[in-house]
C-alpha cells in the first residue's frame, strides 16, 4: 500500500503508517502530481487542495485523510463520486480548541494583550486595563458538539451560567451539563459572552450578520474559534465601534491569512492566528488518528468517523462484529445468484435486532458489488452504485433468533432465489444456510458449494476428483433440502481457487445439479 504525505504529520503517525507500508513524503505541489498516479492513500492538513482533478488522477486512490478537524479544502462530493472514503482526527484537538476558547475570552475579559505589550513598551499603566469577571455571566454557545460541550463545563467550574443554541442536539441529551437549549434568539438576545462553535456551511455562513449583532445584549463578547465567515467581519467591526458589541476574541477568518484588516486596529479585538488545535498533543493526536482512520479504510473497515459515509459514528459493538460478515454474505449470494440481484432483503434477527441495519446493509452490498462490477466498491459508494443497478433495498428485524444470538440472514431475487444465512461464532464469521439447507462452517477464503443428487457415492465422487486435481479439503458440511425431496448441498472449505475448467468439471460430474467456487477476502 502506497500512502502519500503531502504535509507534515507527527511522528507517531508517520511511525504508523511506515510499519503497515509504504509512506511517501512530499513536500511540493509537483512531487505531489508525480506520487499520485498510484497512491491507495493521501494524507493531507488545510494547504493542499483535493479537488476533482487531483482525485481522478489517482485511480488507485481509497481514502483520503484530513490530519485535523476541517475538510473545506477537499472536495466531498468528487470523492464520493469516486468511492474515495474521506477520513478525518475528528477529536484530536478538541480539548486544544477547548482550552484555546477559554484563553481568549480570559485574554479579552482581563485586556491581557494590551497589558503585555504595555509593560514591553516599559510603560506601568495599571488603571488602563481594568477588566471583567467571567463569573456569574451568562455564556451562550453556539454549537453544543464535542468542542462546544468541553467549553460548556470550563465555563460551568469559572461559575458561568451556560445557554446554547444547537438545532441537532436535544435537551434531555445535555442535561447532565446543566446547559439550557434556547433558540438562536433567545441566547443573543440574554447572553454576556457568545462563543461559536460550528462547522462553515450554507446554513451557518453569516450566521451572525448585523442583524443578529443588533439582537444581542449591549456589551455581549463575541468568542470565535471554529471557523472563520460564521461571523460577517465587517458587522462586527461597526458593532464594536457602535459599542453593541465590547469586544471580540478571534482565532479564524472568513479570508486567512489575515493581514489587512479593520479587526488589526481594534484594541477591544484580542486576535490568534489559527492557533486552536496548535498544541504538541493535538498535532500529535492528530497524526495518529488519522494515520489509525487511513489504516482501517485500507483495510476495507467502516470506518465510522468518515465524512462520506452515512452511518451513527458510535457502531454497537454487536453491529461492528457483523460487518465483515455482512460483506462475506455479499459475495457468497452474487456467486449463487450467478449476478446481482434485482432485489436484496437484509434480515436480522436475535440481539442484533434493535440495532441499525444500515451499517449492515453497507456492508453486504460492498461485498455484492466488489465481485459484480470493475468499479472501485467501498462503503461510501455501495449504496449509490446499488441504487444506479436498480437493486431494490429491503431491510427487517425480527426479535427472536432460535439457534443463535444473533442471525444475519440475505436473500437476492433475480434470475433465483437465493438465501444465504449466517453468523459469529465463539468469535469466527460461520456461515448457517444456504438455499433452504441448514448447515455450520466457518468462512474460508476458497469455498465450494455443490448441489447434487443426494444419493451414495456423491462425497466421494467430489473428492475423487479434487483430490486429482491436487486440491486440498479441510472442512466440509452437508445437509439435505427440506423442500426438494432427493436433493441435497455440500459445502467444502479448500486450499486454493478453483479455476474456471476444474469448476467446469465438477459440474459435469455425474449427479452434480450445480456447482459454485466462492473466493472470499479472508
Amino acid at each position: 500500500m502506497k500512502v502519500v504525505i503531502a504535509e507534515p504529520i507527527s511522528d507517531a503517525g508517520r511511525s504508523l503508517l511506515a510499519r503497515a507500508g509504504t509512506a511517501v513524503v512530499v513536500d511540493t505541489p509537483e512531487k505531489l502530481r508525480a506520487e499520485i498516479g498510484d497512491a491507495d492513500a493521501l494524507i493531507v492538513r488545510s494547504a493542499t487542495k483535493v479537488d476533482e482533478a487531483l482525485i481522478e488522477a489517482a485511480p488507485n486512490l481509497k481514502v483520503v485523510g484530513r490530519a485535523g478537524i476541517g475538510i473545506d479544502n477537499i472536495d466531498i462530493e468528487a470523492a464520493t463520486r469516486a468511492g474515495v472514503l474521506v477520513v478525518n482526527a475528528p477529536q484530536a484537538n478538541t480539548v486544544s480548541a477547548a482550552e484555546h476558547t477559554m484563553a481568549l475570552m480570559l485574554a479579552q475579559a482581563r485586556n491581557i494583550p494590551a497589558a503585555d505589550a504595555s509593560m514591553r513598551a516599559r510603560r506601568w499603566e495599571r488603571s488602563r486595563f481594568q477588566g471583567v469577571e467571567l463569573r456569574g455571566k451568562t455564556l451562550g454557545i453556539l454549537g453544543l458538539g464535542r468542542i462546544g460541550t468541553l467549553v460548556a463545563r470550563r465555563a460551568a467550574a469559572f461559575g458561568m451560567q451556560v445557554i446554547a443554541y444547537d438545532p441537532y442536539v436535544l435537551a434531555e441529551k445535555v442535561a447532565h451539563l446543566g446547559v439550557a437549549l434556547e433558540p438562536l434568539g433567545e441566547v443573543l438576545a440574554r447572553s454576556d459572552w457568545i462563543s461559536i462553535h460550528l462547522p462553515r456551511t450554507p446554513d451557518t455562513e453569516g450566521l451572525l450578520g448585523a442583524e443578529e449583532l443588533a439582537a444581542t445584549k449591549r456589551g455581549v463578547r463575541i468568542v470565535n474559534t471554529s471557523r472563520g465567515g460564521i461571523v460577517d467581519e465587517e458587522a462586527l467591526v461597526e458593532a464594536i465601534r457602535s459599542g453593541q458589541v465590547a469586544g471580540a476574541a478571534l482565532d479564524v477568518y472568513g479570508e486567512e491569512p489575515l493581514t489587512d484588516s479593520p479587526l488589526l486596529d481594534l484594541p477591544q479585538v484580542v486576535l490568534t492566528p489559527h492557533l486552536g488545535a496548535s498544541t504538541r498533543e493535538a498535532q500529535d493526536r492528530a497524526g495518529s488518528d488519522v494515520a489509525e482512520a487511513v489504516l482501517a479504510a485500507l483495510r476495507g473497515d467502516l470506518v465510522t468517523s468518515a465524512i462520506n459515509v452515512d452511518v451513527d459514528a458510535e457502531l454497537p459493538e454487536e453491529v461492528q462484529r457483523f460487518l465483515p460478515l455482512a460483506e462475506r454474505l455479499g459475495t457468497m449470494l452474487v456467486r449463487l445468484v450467478g449476478g446481482l440481484p434485482s432485489r436484496m432483503t437484509i434480515q436480522v434477527e436475535g440481539r442484533l435486532a434493535p440495532y441499525p441495519v444500515r451499517p449492515l446493509r453497507l456492508a453486504a452490498l460492498k461485498g455484492a458489488l466488489s465481485v459484480a462490477t470493475d468499479r472501485a466498491v467501498s462503503y461510501v459508494n455501495a449504496a449509490a452504485l446499488a441504487d444506479e443497478r436498480g437493486i431494490a433495498i429491503t431491510e427487517t428485524s425480527v426479535d427472536e433468533s432460535p439457534a443463535y444470538v444473533s442471525l444475519l440472514r440475505l436473500v437476492g431475487d433475480g434470475d433465483r432465489r437465493v438465501e444465504v444465512a449466517g453468523t459469529i461464532n465463539r468469535g469466527v464469521p460461520v456461515v448457517t444456510g444456504i438455499y433452504d439447507y441448514t448447515l455450520e462452517l466457518p468462512l474460508a477464503p476458497s469455498m465450494l458449494v455443490v448441489r447434487n443428487v443426494d444419493e451414495p457415492g456423491m462425497i466421494g465422487r467430489v473428492g475423487t476428483y479434487l483430490g486429482a486435481q491436487g486440491v486440498n479439503i479441510f472442512d466440509m458440511v452437508l445437509g439435505r433440502s427440506r423442500s426438494v425431496p432427493g436433493t441435497a448441498l455440500m459445502v467444502l472449505s479448500i486450499d486454493r481457487s478453483l479455476t474456471v475448467a476444474e469448476l467446469d468439471d465438477v459440474r459435469e460430474l455425474r449427479g452434480v445439479d450445480e456447482a459454485f467456487a466462492i473466493d472470499l477476502d479472508l
